[in-house]
């Protein structure tokens, strides 16, 4: 989706919506012609619900579909009886700023590591100590501990601190 094209997401955004596990909803705001404009996943637990995607199509912006998709989910949420919703996110000033300012309290952090070829030929190796012989690494996803954020900056061109968001929905 082109909500997440000058994000840290860019690049890690699926073709096809995944299967949203059960219980869980989604919500899509879209135009009359049927334009999506902004969605929300959400998968739901018996303490917790999880916000898996919001977004909104970058026209549509600023004109607060993005609050009103997040109302319309806490009302879901807190009408199940499940008190908390949470959601996790890359190091985003605007989506770290909305969330923010929507209520929610930022608590646990870890890192998401990209180690890419074509950032740094050395990156996958440094990464991945063994590899299956005939097999050479191009690129890997890998979480890390924020208390490694250093290091991890010092030999990965693309480090992201990943944050937990939660709110109560009562």
């Amino acid at each position: 989706m082109l909500s997440f094209l000058n994000t840290p997401y860019f690049d890690d955004v699926l073709t096809s919506k995944p299967e949203v596990p059960a219980p869980g909803f989604a919500l899509v705001v879209a135009s009359e012609l049927g334009a999506v404009q902004g969605i929300i996943d959400v998968t739901v637990g018996e303490e917790l619900a999880t916000i898996d995607t919001v977004a909104v199509h970058p026209d549509y912006q600023h004109q607060g579909l993005g609050r009103a998709l997040l109302t319309e989910a806490s009302a879901r949420v807190s009408a199940l009886g499940v008190p908390t919703m949470d959601a996790w996110t890359r190091d985003d000033p605007a989506t770290l700023n909305w969330y923010r300012a929507m209520g929610f309290t930022e608590s646990q952090h870890y890192l998401h590591v990209y180690a890419n070829y074509y950032a740094d030929a050395s990156e996958p190796d440094r990464a991945i100590s063994e590899c299956r012989e005939g097999l050479r690494p191009i690129a890997a996803f890998l979480h890390a501990s924020v208390e490694d954020e250093r290091v991890m900056r010092e030999q990965f061109v693309r480090v992201h601190v990943c944050r937990r968001f939660a709110m109560d929905v009562f």
